[in-house]
Parts: C-alpha cells; sequence; structure tokens
C-alpha cells in the first residue's frame, strides 16, 4: 500500500481528506504511482502531469524520505520506504516569491 500526501487544492478537487493510499503494482516509481492515482481519482488528469506527454508539472515537487525526487527519473525506483508503506510520497506545490 502505498501512502501518497497531496496539496490541499488536490485533495479538494480529489475529495479527500488526508492521505490516499494506493494499490500499486512492482516496480514502485513516479510513474506507477501517478498512473494509480489518476486512475482512482480520474478529476486528477491534468493536475500533476500534462495529459498527454505525462512530463510532472513544473510546479509540483515530488518529496518521499526528505529527499526531492522532482529531477529524479519517472521509472526509477522510489525509496523502500515509500514501496513499503511507511514513509508517504509528498507532492507539494511549488513555492515563488520574491521582494
Amino acid at each position: 500500500m502505498i501512502r501518497v500526501v497531496l496539496p490541499a487544492h488536490l485533495r479538494t478537487l480529489a475529495h479527500v481528506a488526508g492521505e490516499v493510499k494506493l494499490e500499486v503494482e512492482e516496480p514502485v516509481t513516479q510513474r506507477a504511482v501517478l498512473d494509480a492515482l489518476e486512475a482512482r481519482y480520474p478529476m486528477l488528469r491534468g493536475t500533476i502531469r500534462d495529459q498527454d506527454t505525462k512530463r510532472r508539472r513544473a510546479f509540483l515537487r515530488v518529496f518521499a524520505c526528505e529527499q526531492d525526487l522532482s529531477h529524479e527519473e519517472p521509472d526509477a525506483a522510489l525509496p523502500d520506504a515509500v514501496a513499503t508503506g511507511v514513509e508517504p510520497l509528498l507532492i507539494v506545490g511549488a513555492m515563488a516569491g520574491g521582494s
């Protein structure tokens, strides 16, 4: 069971509170998790990844086990702690700003 934490606006869109729990086939990768997430919550299609290219949107970041995985290949294996459900995969809205 994979645990995913979504930003507030995507939780609202998907009508969920708290973490999302997903069954994901091996190998557990970002692509596999996002495929499972979009299959279970079709209203999220196009919000995290472009619908045509399947590339993650630039304003969203992916973290797990205190590591930024945003620049990892989509088919790279996620850490074992995520694959076993010990740690969640965090999808976080990027922050921008300045003075």
